[in-house]
């Protein structure tokens, strides 16, 4: 069988296991040589006659996967789809699968690490130090203030274990929110306007479709503390970015942080000129375990699928 595999981290000579194990199960193997995610265009020509594709960031369009006939099943090695059209690979009968939780302490992690980078200002007061400079820069602790996490899946459990071992107070919207497990962690729950209203940092967990793109809006910033902390390590669609920049030029918002872009990678942004801006290229999961585990369980589940056997991820059954 043919597969394509296109996650920039799970590429040959990364000494991933996983990748082994592909190899085991089929010698033809074609990868993503590019380093980045593939457009539509891109994809087309290398997943025509492919069976199996292990898919990164890529554009997996309806028209992508109309044209690959001969495509079973697309593996998102990730927990996110939002880039895989999920209703046309359904009505084609393509199982799409993903890797909730693998990944979560790594994202989960980097979050909290960029809203201590905003707090103290780590980035800029390192830029100035190679620089030449000795300034002093007034930056916030994090203990006692009121973390608002939008999501409480996997990753936003995460980041608020970090919280609660700095003694902040932790607040969460989630449509589906488990309240057991928020009263046993000492959370309280809340809606979208509490926690966009109270809280000092917010950290962004939440898939992207259409009901929260652009959520963080110019209006929604204006309700925002003007000394809040934006973070999103989830889907750069769900920030209007335009709007986040003209609150940092006013004084309307604290600080953002940024791992993930509505464009990436991202072309010349204005945020990248302000001090209170911190960014990653989508390195959430980039740590050493998570990849694995990553690559471990999407390599299984387009395995599993390939070979008819039962796959608790498809997530379009």
């Amino acid at each position: 069988m043919k597969i394509l595999v296109t996650p920039t981290s799970l590429q040959p000579g990364k000494g991933s296991k996983a990748l082994e194990t592909l190899k085991a199960f089929s010698e033809d193997l074609i990868f993503n040589t590019t380093g980045k995610p593939l457009s539509e265009d891109e994809l087309i020509p290398l997943l025509a006659d492919c069976d199996g594709y292990i898919a990164g960031l890529d554009f997996v369009t309806e028209n992508v996967l109309k044209s690959c006939t001969r495509l079973k099943v697309v593996s998102r090695y990730g927990a996110g789809y939002d880039r895989v059209d999920i209703a046309a690979a359904k009505s084609l009968n393509i199982p799409v699968t993903n890797t909730p939780g693998v990944n979560a302490e790594a994202v989960g992690e980097l979050a909290f690490g960029l809203a201590l980078s905003v707090a103290r200002k780590i980035p800029y007061l390192h830029t100035n130090l190679c620089g030449g400079g000795w300034i002093r820069s007034t930056g916030i602790e994090l203990k006692g203030k009121t973390i608002g996490i939008m999501g409480l899946g996997a990753i936003g459990k995460v980041v608020a274990r970090c919280a609660k071992g700095f003694d902040m107070e932790v607040i969460a919207y989630d449509p589906y929110i488990n309240a057991a497990y928020c009263e046993e962690n000492g959370i309280t729950s809340a809606s979208f306007d509490e926690v966009i209203m109270q809280a000092d940092v917010i950290s962004l967990h939440l898939p992207l479709m259409a009901s929260t793109h652009h959520m963080i809006s110019a209006s929604a910033i204006a309700k925002m503390r003007p000394t809040a902390i934006l973070v999103n390590t989830s889907r750069g669609g769900l920030i209007d970015e335009d709007a986040a920049y003209d609150a940092l030029k006013a004084g309307r918002l604290g600080g953002l942080a940024l791992d993930a872009f509505e464009i990436e990678p991202p072309t010349e942004s204005p945020l990248f000129s302000l001090y209170e801006v911190v960014a990653t290229p989508h390195t959430g999961a980039h740590t050493a375990e998570a990849m694995e585990n990553m690559a471990v369980l999407s390599v299984q589940n387009l395995i599993d699928v390939l070979e008819s056997k039962p796959c608790p991820f498809i997530v379009n059954q």
